[in-house]
This record gives C-alpha cells, structure tokens and sequence, in this order.
C-alpha cells in the first residue's frame, strides 16, 4: 500500500482564482503527489504526497518554479479540526468517561474531553478521516443528546461603540474647560506685549511697573498671593484633570503594573506634575502672601488632554468604520446548508440541511437558485450563474460548470448545482478575509508600535533630566547664587537664599518635565 503524507506549503504572490487554478493544475501532473488544495486567503497549500516519491521542499521548489514565494510550513497542526459541542443528559462522571473514552477510541478523534459541570466537550479531530457529523452521531448513539456550541455571528466583539463614546464624552469635557483657559493666556500674552511695548516708551521705574501690573483684571488678587488668573485657571482645571483625564489615569495605572511606561504613562506624568505643582506654587503664594503671582501650568493639561483624546476618539471612529464593514461581511455568510447523499450515476439518495459548520471536507452540497453557497467548494453537477460580486466587486455574474470552483456567500442565480466542499468552517475565503481584517484591527501600525518602544524609554529618560536638571541648579545656586537671582525674578527678598534655589531648581525641573513631555510625541 502507498502511504500518503500531507504536508502544508505557504504561498505567497498569488493574487486571483487563476493562480489557484495554475499551481493546482500545474502539481497534480507531477508524480508522486496524490492531490493539492490551495486557499487563495490563507495563502495556503496542502498537499497529499507519497513520501517515497517526493519531498515538501521538492514540492516547495516545483511552485517557486510557477513564479510563486513558497516555504514549507513546519507545524502541520493547523490541519486540526476543532469542535466544541454542548452535551446534554450526563449525569455522572461515568457518563463522562464513557464518552471520552468511546471518542478517543474512534479513529480520527486525536484529542477529547468532557466537562461535566459546564456540559461542554472540547474534540480535536483530524478533518481527512473524520467529519464534526461523524463525532455528533458517535456521542448520539452513545445515547445523549448534543449540539454545537453557537457561536455569535455578529461581530460585537469588534464593535468600538462604547471607546467612541467614551473618547467623545473625555474630549468634549476637555474642550469645554481648554478653551477659556486658551482664551485667559491670549489675553496674558496680548496685555503683557502692551505692558512691555508701555515700559520701553516711558521710561518707568520697577515700581510703577508693578503697579500697572497689579491694575490688570486678571493679576487682581482676591487673597494675597492668589491672582484672579491663576484662580480661573485652576477652577477650570480641576475637572479636566478628574473627568478628562480619567481614563488615561487608568490605562496609566496599569502600564506602570506590569513595569512598562507608554504614552498614557507620559501624559499622566506631565498633566499630573504640572497641575500638583501649580497647586503647591499656588498655596505657597497665599502663604507667605507673595505680591507677585508665582508662574502656574494649569494651562498644560487641559491643552493636553484636549489634543490627545481628540486623537483617540478619532482613531476609534476609523476602527468603528472598518467594524462595521467587517459585521456585514460576517451577515452575508450562509448560517444552513443541504447536504446530500449521491448514489451510483449522481442519482440523489437523500439531502439534509445541517448548520453551516457542521459541513466536512468532500461533503456533496446542493445548492438552489437563489441560495447562497455554504462553504467552498467545486461544481460536480449543474450550470448556472453565480453572482460572486462579494468578493469580486464584479457585478456581472458567472457562469459555472462542472470542475468551477465556487466561493462562499456568493448567491446562486438560475441553476441548481450540486457542489463538492473543498473549504469549510474557518478556512473559507470569507471566513479569511474576515480574519484578515480582524488582525488587521488588533494590530498596531509598525510607527505605533515603535512610538510605544520610544516611549518606554523616553518616559525614564525625561524623568532622568529633569531630576539632573533640579540637582544641577541647586549646585550653581549654591556656588553662585547670582545666577539663580539674574533668572528668579521676582522673589520674596525675606525668604532665605537657599529656599530660593531649591524653589528655583524645582520650578526648572518641572518645566523640563512639563515642557518635554508628551507633547510632540503623543500628539503625533
């Protein structure tokens, strides 16, 4: 007797049916290969050999010499079938035991095993020998009743309602806050630009210069050393930093758990710092009821914050899109179909409808005008006209005849057609094509990811600055403490010298921090 091998060939390069048609046509005159069957989606070949003959890599080269990328696959598993069946009437462990055991001992089933508790059996099975019908009846005649696990249809799993939500809800919070305080530093920056134009024309002195500065609305102080400005400011951050930022807290959170740092991380860093700062400058101010307004940041995090969760709603919404586009294609796949049993000359013996997923590999399936094709597979018997628009955008439809192959989902017109599966369950084109897109969505794009890896040393590195930064000024402060007083303008003359470094040092290392932050790179 010949053995006959199977192994699994991955191919690359092919780009339509007529590439399937050419590598199938072109190795089955080869000697020593029993049959091959090749997934345009998958881009994948299994081929049936004889061992003695020919070799995977001879088998490799002869589709390289078509034109074609083709390397062996080594773990040949993929072949598996899986099944996941709910079975109802067992009442003990026994019950358990005998179907496990009456399972493993049936020839095809390489793995099983039966919950009693959840009434679930978990089967792996070789689809070449052995069908999910073949394993049902098997555990039907063992006298329980079973069916298949449903599986949702419906691609919830994808669905990126709740995310879009959620990002709105975090960017509209953030923009209501940002945009009075965008407005308070424009007009900061517009009266500071008149003061400083007022003092180059006249001359004035440092005094009065203070004076017209305290005149401003905005300076006006309601308690020494709180100024209007930095009170407005601080109300309308509060919630941002709590209700904008809520979410990034989290994700924060749990980046730094498992020890990396992200782009969450930074922008928690920076909002964080620049806010507890601001606040602490703030209560100090009002402490020693300083007459000049210290210089706060509650500008930086809702700015922030505003930037980034508009990005991210936004990429949500792109995912939510292509979701969508991925549960219709989901919706257009056949949930029945008839399977029938062929006599000698095609004569029809009987016909069944099962569910979809349980139709095995060389199963006979009929299909009626106007049905939809359950699975893959090729015409035996019957023409017609199958409108393949699903996958083929081509409106026209085409006709088929005997030895056509036919795609999953796509309707049959006029004719009657009796069909031989050759792909079914996961590895029909469409159930590839969803697949495809599924990773593709669970996926990030190579700059993301390569953002995320800079990010993870960026954060620590920043950090790492503006701890050198702080350190570093304290030691010009005090080898040189007329440095510190050229840059620190306005400090109150009756604190002593060396708190006037570390305040310095610390609002340097706080701008590092702020300033290089996550900006540019968690906005880009």
């Amino acid at each position: 007797t010949k053995t006959i091998s199977k192994c699994y060939v991955q191919v690359t390069g092919m780009t339509c049916a007529s590439c399937v048609a050419n590598i199938e046509r072109n190795l089955r005159r080869e000697d020593g290969i029993h049959s091959i069957l090749v997934a345009l989606m998958a881009g994948k070949a299994e081929v049936r050999y004889n061992p003695a003959v020919i070799h995977p890599s001879a088998i490799a080269e002869l589709i390289r010499e078509l034109g074609f990328g083709a390397t062996v696959m080594e773990n040949c598993g993929e072949g598996d079938g899986i099944l996941e069946l709910v079975v109802r009437g067992m009442t003990c462990a026994s019950c358990v035991h005998k179907i496990e055991s009456t399972l493993m001992k049936t020839n095809g089933v390489l793995y099983c095993s039966v919950a009693l508790a959840t009434n679930k059996a978990h089967i792996k099975y070789d689809p070449e020998i052995i069908g999910p019908r073949d394993v049902i009846q098997v555990i039907k005649d063992l006298g329980f009743t079973t069916s298949l696990v449903k599986r949702d249809r419906s691609a919830s799993h994808l669905d990126h309602k709740q995310e879009i939500r959620q990002w709105k809800r975090s960017f509209v919070v953030s923009l209501v806050f940002c945009i009075p305080v965008m407005g308070l530093m424009i007009y900061m920056m517009v009266m500071d630009s008149q003061l400083s134009d007022a003092h180059a024309h006249h001359n004035m002195s440092n005094e009065e210069m203070e004076a017209l500065h305290s005149s401003m609305v905005l300076e006006y102080q309601l308690l020494p050393g709180l100024s209007v400005m930095n009170f407005l400011s601080f109300l309308l951050c509060v919630p941002v930093q709590m209700f904008g930022g809520w979410h990034f807290y989290i994700q924060a959170y749990k980046a730094l758990k498992h020890k990396t740092a992200n782009m969450d991380v930074l922008i928690v860093l920076a909002t964080s710092i620049a806010f507890v700062y601001s606040f602490v400058i703030l209560l100090v101010a009002m402490a020693e009821k300083a007459k000049v307004n210290p210089v706060t940041f509650f500008d930086t995090p809702p700015m922030l914050f505003v930037f980034i969760s508009l990005g991210r709603w936004l990429e949500h919404v792109a995912k939510g899109k292509t979701s969508e586009a991925l549960a219709r294609l989901i919706s257009l796949q056949a949930t029945e179909a008839t399977i029938v049993t062929l006599g000698p000359d095609n004569v029809l013996l009987s016909e069944e409808q099962v569910d979809v997923e349980l139709v095995q590999r060389g199963d006979i399936v009929k299909v009626i005008p106007g049905g939809k094709f359950p699975v893959d597979g090729r015409v035996i018997e019957g023409h017609s006209m199958v409108d393949e628009s699903l996958i083929t955008g081509e409106a026209m439809p085409v006709t088929k005849k005997p030895g056509n192959t036919v795609i999953a989902g796509s309707i049959n017109q006029n004719g009657s057609l009796l069909i031989s599966a050759t792909h079914v369950g996961a590895d029909t084109t469409l159930s590839q094509i969803v697949k495809l897109v599924e990773e593709a969505q669970t996926s990030k794009a190579p700059i993301q990811q390569f953002a995320d890896k800079l990010s993870g040393y960026f954060v620590p590195a920043i950090v790492a600055v503006s701890v050198v930064t702080l350190f570093a000024w304290i030691i010009i402060g005090f080898v040189d403490f007329e440095i510190v007083e050229k840059y620190f303008l306005g400090y109150n003359k009756s604190i002593s010298a060396a708190e006037v470094i570390i305040r310095f040092a610390f609002q340097a290392s706080i701008t590092v921090l702020c300033i290089a932050c996550p900006c540019s790179l968690g906005l880009a």
